[in-house]
């Protein structure tokens, strides 16, 4: 069995070739596959293998005072859904290329999976105010599943977010919106600059739709969540849609 990771934290890295190099080399050395980024606000991984090395891995980068809070949401499939490891430098760990959306100053509200779960339920948060849930992926993402009635948005690059939901902005003034994503990582910034753009009414959902299916299941989810490996998409279960091995 193999054991999946998707990860990622932000914290100040000062030197990211040599922090990049170091990752490469231990990965390397644990025979994992996947894909990492790292920028001098933090890293990003999408890792795969077996359980002991992906723990010695973690181990490894915890130790760091920095890395220390890294958080992971696990899953787990019968093949090696990655063909090699890329460690890749970038200037973000998610491109959003926007000022006022940097998590190393703040982090906007957020909102666990199992209070969202308690405010779908009943209809409204818990102000008595309906929630709309606003999906920050792209369309082709969204195309596999997404949450029932979410506003989604014709959008192709994560960079068009904003413009893309100009339109809307004051329909949902008299909401609690709820931004959500794959693992979390692109409603950090969203949100952050959403909300320094006067959208005051915005929450990111704690760990994204992976933390949530961890948490509470597919409950008023409809389909599965793409995931970027070949493995495709994963159903609330996070059993994955292909899987080489199966």
């Amino acid at each position: 069995m193999i054991v999946n990771i998707a990860a990622y934290h932000f914290a100040v890295i000062d030197d990211p070739p040599q922090f990049a190099a170091r990752l490469r080399e231990q990965a390397q050395a644990l025979q994992l596959r996947g894909t990492a980024l790292v920028a001098g606000e933090g890293i990003n991984l999408f890792l795969a293998g077996a359980a002991d090395a992906v723990q010695t891995l973690l181990d490894g980068l915890r130790a760091d005072p920095r890395l220390a809070d890294l958080a992971v949401k696990y899953s787990h499939s019968r093949a090696q859904p990655f063909a090699r490891l890329k460690v890749k430098l970038k200037k973000e760990i998610i491109a959003f290329r926007r000022e006022n959306a940097s998590p190393l100053h703040g982090r906007a509200p957020s909102v666990t999976p199992g209070t969202l779960e308690r405010w779908l339920d009943r209809g409204h948060d818990d102000d008595g105010r309906r929630v709309v849930l606003l999906d920050t992926r792209n369309r082709e993402e969204v195309g596999y599943g997404s949450f029932e009635q979410a506003l989604t948005l014709p959008i192709d690059n994560f960079t068009d977010l904003p413009q893309a939901l100009a339109p809307h902005r004051d329909s949902l003034r008299d909401a609690t919106v709820v931004s959500f994503c794959t693992g979390g990582i692109r409603c950090e910034k969203a949100a952050l600059w959403l909300r320094a753009d006067g959208m005051d009414n915005l929450l990111q959902l704690d760990g994204g739709i992976l933390g949530y299916f961890e948490q509470v299941g597919g409950r008023h989810y409809q389909g599965r969540c793409f995931v970027f490996d070949e493995r495709v998409a994963l159903d609330p279960q996070l059993q994955p849609l292909h899987d080489a091995a199966a």
